[in-house]
């Protein structure tokens, strides 16, 4: 049988391959992997550490790093839009679909965006007004000047 810093190295390489490949762990396999990593040092640097204590700390390192990773996600998701000088302003770039999917032209950069209001139709070329983010989707609403002409 292989020695326990060789089988932790082979789990941290199986790991950082799925997630090389893009297998969607939502950052689950990078954070284990990670952990996968200090398991193998630990196993060089104590080896006197029980393998049924190792898979604790593997464990526990994987469930800390999960649970900062989704908080600093969800931090870095809920960041307002920056201010700016017509900051609010876009341009419908391809229609908005019937889900209110669509994309727009905001402080010269392609954005995927939601139309708030999917029953107003947002032909290329309307403008309207970005009302927050979510991630890299703008959330939009109709301009009143797009519904008055």
């Amino acid at each position: 049988m292989p020695a326990p810093p060789i089988l932790w190295l082979a789990l941290a390489g199986v790991l950082l391959l799925l997630e090389l490949v893009g297998a969607d762990g939502d950052g689950l396999l990078l954070i284990a992997a990670v952990a996968a990593l200090l398991l193998t040092l630990v196993a060089i640097l104590a080896p006197v550490v029980p393998p049924l204590a190792q898979l604790l700390l593997f464990a526990v390192l994987v469930g800390t790093g999960y649970v900062w990773l989704r908080r600093w996600s969800a931090r870095r998701q809920a960041r307002t839009i920056p201010p700016g000088a017509r900051a609010e302003l876009a341009e419908v770039t391809t229609a908005f679909d019937a889900s209110g999917e669509g994309r727009v032209r905001w402080q010269g950069q392609s954005w995927a965006a939601q139309n708030l209001a999917p029953d107003q139709l947002l032909p290329p070329g309307a403008q309207v007004t970005v009302m927050g983010r979510e991630g890299t989707r703008l959330q939009v609403l109709p301009r009143q000047e797009n519904l008055l002409g």
